[in-house]
Order: structure tokens, then C-alpha cells, then sequence
């Protein structure tokens, strides 16, 4: 039931399951000609089918909501309205998520969270809406599938 309602939740923040596995196959394809994005998309949901994601991932989406809203209490208020770089509390989420998968999950996490391509460069841009957890854990969702693969494949040493 849970997997029911974080892919509900993403949706409702305006992120769809095959946003995030674009992000997998461009991270993957040039390490697997034979990859295909319904294998990333399969990659994505067995993430998000992990417990410990879904409670990442509600507890994020649930702090950029009370932010947008004004609920919460201050100095948190303003660092999260302002997206302050040094907060950091993003991040450590989303490595949470990324770890399930190892250093290839870490590292993936990076390179997302500094290129923050399609997706997630929309939900960092300030908009009507806050998002300083949902880009990281868009960012670690991604990474992880994209680890998941690599780990995977018959061909992971090879790579990495």
C-alpha cells in the first residue's frame, strides 16, 4: 500500500515515475547498448518499493509542504524558503536512499545533485512551490535505480 502512495505522492508533487527513469537511462546507456527505459522504469518502482524510501520520501515531501505553508517554525522557515546551500539536511536524505545501493549509488547522487538535469532542475528552480527536499530525493531515487542496475548486470565489474 505504501508504494501505492509515495508514487501518489510524487505525482501530486508533479514528478511521474518515467521523469526519474529518463534520469536512469542516461546515466546507464552508455555503459549498456542494450538498455531499455522500461527496464530504468522497472528499476525506479523496485526502489521505491523499499520501505525505508517511502518514509524518506514522505517525511521530505512533507517538510517542503508545511514550508510552503508557512508552518514551520523559524529559523527553519526562512533557511528552507531561501534553499540555504549549507543546510545539507536534503542531501543526507537522499544518500539515505542512495546507500541501499552502494558507492555507484553515491556517486550517481553527486553528479545528479550538481548537473541536477531535467526533472530535477525543475523542482530546484524557485517557484510557486518549495522543493529543497523532493529535487535530493528525486536525485537519490534515480541514483539508486540507476546503482540497482549496475549492480544488476552480469557486466557491473567491467564498469565500475
Amino acid at each position: 500500500m505504501s508504494y501505492e502512495i509515495a508514487e501518489a505522492e510524487l505525482l501530486r508533487r508533479g514528478v511521474k515515475l518515467e521523469e526519474i527513469a529518463e534520469i536512469v537511462f542516461s546515466l546507464q546507456k552508455v555503459y549498456y547498448s542494450d538498455l531499455t527505459l522500461e527496464q530504468c522504469l522497472d528499476s525506479v518502482k523496485a526502489v521505491l518499493q523499499k520501505r525505508e524510501v517511502q518514509y524518506t520520501l514522505f517525511t521530505g515531501i512533507a517538510l517542503d509542504e508545511l514550508a510552503d505553508q508557512h508552518l514551520l517554525p523559524e529559523p527553519l522557515q526562512t533557511i528552507m524558503e531561501a534553499d540555504e546551500p549549507l543546510y545539507g539536511v536534503d542531501e543526507t536524505m537522499a544518500l539515505g536512499i542512495t546507500s541501499v545501493f552502494g558507492m555507484i549509488g553515491l556517486t550517481s547522487f553527486g553528479y545528479l545533485d550538481k548537473v541536477k538535469p531535467e526533472v530535477i532542475g525543475r523542482l530546484n528552480q524557485k517557484g510557486d512551490k518549495i522543493h529543497v527536499f523532493l529535487d535530493d530525493l528525486v536525485a537519490g531515487l534515480a541514483a539508486a535505480a540507476s546503482a540497482r542496475i549496475a549492480h544488476k548486470s552480469k557486466h557491473a565489474t567491467t564498469y565500475y
